[in-house]
């Protein structure tokens, strides 16, 4: 959830490292899209190819984009390496994968750590629990070399799972957190930070880049900004309080009249997260406004109404970002329109929303650990 500094991050561009993600759909017709998933892994298996900028540390992995909404990209733990599709996340601080240790049916599918085939796997006595919007997740913390593309961290602290519940329908092996050290369940230090703590970067910042309508494109980058992946300039926005990627938000408005975040509140920036997410008042309020009518807890419009639908603005320190109503609304194997709004699960004392990837697929977005700010553009 944070954004990168501008002035230093193109300095610094020959040590950028660009980390293509997959986006994959989170699976909202059970048995059928099941099946659908297990004959697509199998007819499109995955392969790491590795190209590199002549006189440049810049490395690219290829994407797989299974459908929509969730952005995965591969990393590597173990020593020979053993490779795992993981979640880039915003919103937590900790990398966990599923390992040999977990006992929910889930882990059958995965590939699973197997920490005996590893020389460099160190165990822990600790434990560690984590409780997500989408689901929760238990297991054990152990060390070992993890690998980003070109990026290693040695002895680096991760979760290997024992039980989770939540994520069966989401294609992942683990979830890659970028948040601050504050937001770790674990009490380690994260990989980013001791990324940069070992030297591995330039620029304590990275950024995203999320592709709409097509299966490739997607990246994360770390060490600094590739400014072929955006147009004009960077907006930066401050954040509240440098530990969490989350700023302040001026209002929510449609057709130029505020419909949410009156006199301002909290905007989280969460490429863990699919959707946008609000209080349950003002979603419903917004679900009202578009005319969408609810199924089996999700709310729908029809497709054919889509382009007549207005944009909704997130105007965040004095500038807007319209969400248009063809980024909100998706189709799905119904060919109904699925509206993106959602209530927040997790109550909070103050309005806060959280950004997710509806969000960030219109905006490149720079997270910059160094000046505790995240950039727009």
């Amino acid at each position: 959830m944070k954004w990168l500094v501008l002035l230093g991050l193109v300095t610094f561009s020959e040590s950028i490292v660009k980390i293509p993600l997959m986006r994959v759909k989170m699976m909202r017709k059970t048995h059928s899209e099941k099946t659908m998933l297990k004959n697509f892994l199998k007819e499109h298996a995955y392969r790491l190819y590795l190209t590199s900028s002549p006189g440049s540390n810049i490395t690219t992995h290829p994407l797989r984009n299974i459908e929509d909404m969730v952005y995965v990209g591969n990393i590597t733990i173990g020593t020979p390496p053993q490779e795992f599709q993981v979640l880039f996340d915003t919103g937590s601080s900790d990398l966990w994968v599923y390992s040999v240790f977990c006992t929910s049916c889930l882990c059958s599918s995965q590939s699973l750590f197997r920490h005996l085939e590893s020389s460099t796997y160190r165990p822990t006595n600790k434990t560690f629990s984590i409780e997500y919007n989408s689901g929760r997740m238990k297991g054990v913390v152990a060390r070992d070399t993890i690998r980003i593309g070109d990026l290693v961290s040695t002895d680096q602290q991760f979760g290997l799972s024992m039980e989770q519940s939540g994520f069966e329908k989401i294609p992942f092996d683990g979830i890659l957190g970028l948040s601050y050290p504050n937001m770790s369940h674990m009490g380690g230090i994260p990989i980013f930070d001791n990324l940069k703590n070992q030297g591995a970067i330039s620029e304590p910042v990275f950024a995203f880049y999320l592709s709409k309508n097509k299966p490739e494109g997607s990246v994360v980058m770390f060490g600094g900004v590739d400014k072929s992946y955006y147009q004009g300039t960077l907006n930066w926005v401050p954040l509240i309080q440098a530990d969490k990627w989350c700023v302040h938000m001026d209002r929510i408005s449609m057709n130029r009249s505020v419909i949410a975040c009156n006199g301002g509140c909290e905007a989280i920036l969460d490429t863990g997260s699919s959707l946008i997410l609000g209080p349950r008042r003002l979603i419903s309020n917004i679900l009202r406004l578009i005319g969408a009518t609810p199924q089996d807890s999700e709310h729908y419009v029809p497709c054919s109404v889509v382009n007549t639908l207005p944009s909704i603005d997130f105007t965040i320190n004095g500038i807007n970002y319209p969400v248009p109503a063809q980024a909100y609304a998706i189709m799905d194997s119904d060919d109904d329109c699925y509206i993106t709004f959602e209530e927040n699960p997790l109550s909070t004392s103050t309005e806060t929303w959280i950004l997710g990837d509806v969000f960030l697929r219109q905006y490149f977005s720079v997270f910059d650990r160094g000046n505790d700010r995240i950039g727009l553009a």
